[in-house]
């Protein structure tokens, strides 16, 4: 590894690690904030996706524009737009205003997230790119390991809203480091494709809108239908806009490769079950079992320990045991983890302990492969628009994670005692372990690739111009 890929790899990690931060510091923090700003559970549902919907909705239209652009330039507007949403988060006066910023942190998060991983693709060739994405994937997970126990200590020992200022300094710090060291990276310079922008946002704004508003309105309702409905029927129409439209935003080409497909559904249900689960067991820990905020975070992780040591040895022996069957193994470790964390509630922490460490571990090793199954998945010309779609996918999972496990837990449970709480959790839990197992089933079809590449094609070519 040289001293370009070193910086670009460190310097990306870093960028994906402050905004996959923020999806997850705030779900110890969402106990406080309802307490505090009166916010309903459909409103802690949008403080989560608000952010999780901008930043899925926009990263297609990201990638292509890093591409003509410049994916440092990009990553680099993304860092500024994402430090100011947070201080504009950490100012909010009612949870309309916080709601609003998180959105548009989503946004800066939208062009950071396909930068980076454009970038890291680009770099590294494919037979080096396994080891990368597991260190990516590895600091990255940082976010999961450092979200619920720094969003604790913030909590407990300050106050919420620093849980926002803290990305400032850091933003600050950042911006002109990737600057200097990361060199400026292009792709085929696309058209932008507006309507299928236009198309796709307002198909999943309908979607979540209807999930995230079925138990407050009634499923059978008119806005939850038409919600529903609405959302299906624009993503049919932007399918069949991008494959003829001149220039589509989502070339459909590429699902013509079964394993890339495979990969972005595996990606999908498995982010829908990590953000559903971990959206509801800070809550579980605090308003079923009585912990204090730091408690709860620290308590996590068993769970959220294991990615920052088993993601990397999962990359660097990825080419040896082959994507498939860490994709497989690993949904399939998320599954039984989330399942029987689902059987043992109730008994105490305990006995949740076993499951935890079961579940991450299955996570961890299922995450860089997932990665890596997509960007190897594509010529190299089509990494920034993989990494995009990768992104998006990902995104649109966790908020459908969390609308789906609300919806459940709401039915069967709610926040009106801790039986009630924890009756809501096990359920919702049991639905995150289902999309796992959607995910682990869909990894069946990635298909094992062996880079057929010569040394000279591993390095950067051309498209790498300062």
């Amino acid at each position: 590894m040289n001293t370009e890929q070193r910086w670009t790899l460190a310097l990306t990690s870093v960028a994906s690690l402050m905004v996959g931060l923020d999806a997850l510091v705030v779900t110890t923090a969402l106990n406080t904030i309802r307490l505090h700003l009166g916010a309903s559970m459909a409103d802690l549902e949008w403080t989560v996706n608000a952010y999780t919907l901008t930043f899925a909705m926009l990263m297609l239209t990201a990638a292509a524009i890093g591409d003509r652009i410049g994916r440092r330039t990009l990553l680099l507007a993304g860092l500024g737009l994402f430090t100011a949403a947070s201080a504009g988060c950490a100012l909010a006066p009612d949870i309309a205003v916080l709601i609003a910023a998180r959105a548009v942190q989503g946004v800066g998060s939208a062009m950071v997230m396909p930068a980076a991983l454009s970038l890291i693709g680009g770099v590294f060739g494919p037979e080096q790119r396994g080891r990368a994405m597991g260190v990516f994937a590895g600091v990255t997970g940082l976010a999961i390991l450092g979200g619920p126990v720094l969003g604790g200590v913030v909590v407990q020992g300050m106050a919420w809203e620093w849980i926002f200022w803290l990305n400032v300094p850091i933003g600050a710090v950042l911006i002109p480091l990737a600057y200097r060291r990361i060199a400026e990276s292009r792709g085929p310079a696309r058209p932008l494709d507006p309507i299928g922008l236009v198309l796709s946002g307002l198909g999943v704004l309908g979607l979540v809108w209807g999930l995230v508003r079925g138990n407050g309105s009634g499923w059978g309702s008119a806005e939850v239908v038409g919600a529903l409905a609405g959302g299906a029927v624009l993503l049919a129409v932007f399918v069949e806009w991008e494959l003829r439209a001149p220039a589509p935003m989502l070339p459909m080409r590429l699902f013509v490769d079964r394993g890339f497909g495979a990969a972005n559904l595996a990606g999908f249900a498995m982010t829908a079950g990590i953000f559903g689960a971990a959206f509801f067991f800070a809550q579980y820990l605090q308003a079923g079992l009585h912990e204090s905020p730091l408690a709860a975070g620290v308590r996590m992780l068993p769970w959220t320990a294991t990615l920052f040591v088993i993601a990397p040895l999962a990359g660097a022996r990825m080419n040896r045991i082959g994507e498939r069957r860490l994709v497989v193994a690993g949904l399939a470790g998320e599954a039984i983890g989330f399942a029987w964390i689902a059987a043992v509630s109730g008994s105490g922490y305990a006995v949740m302990v076993a499951p935890m460490m079961v579940a991450g571990i299955g996570i961890s090793a299922a995450m860089p492969a997932v990665q890596n199954a997509v960007l190897n998945s594509v010529e190299p010309r089509s990494i920034g628009t993989a990494s995009g779609v990768y992104s998006t996918m990902r995104q649109l999972g966790g908020a459908f994670g969390i609308a789906v496990a609300s919806a459940v837990f709401l039915a069967h449970g709610g926040y009106s005692s801790a039986a009630a709480v924890a009756t809501g959790f096990r359920a919702a839990m049991l639905v995150t372990a289902a999309l796992a197992a959607l995910g682990g089933v869909a990894g069946l079809a990635v298909t094992r690739r062996r880079a057929a590449v010569s040394r000279q094609s591993e390095r950067v070519p051309s498209a790498m111009a300062e």
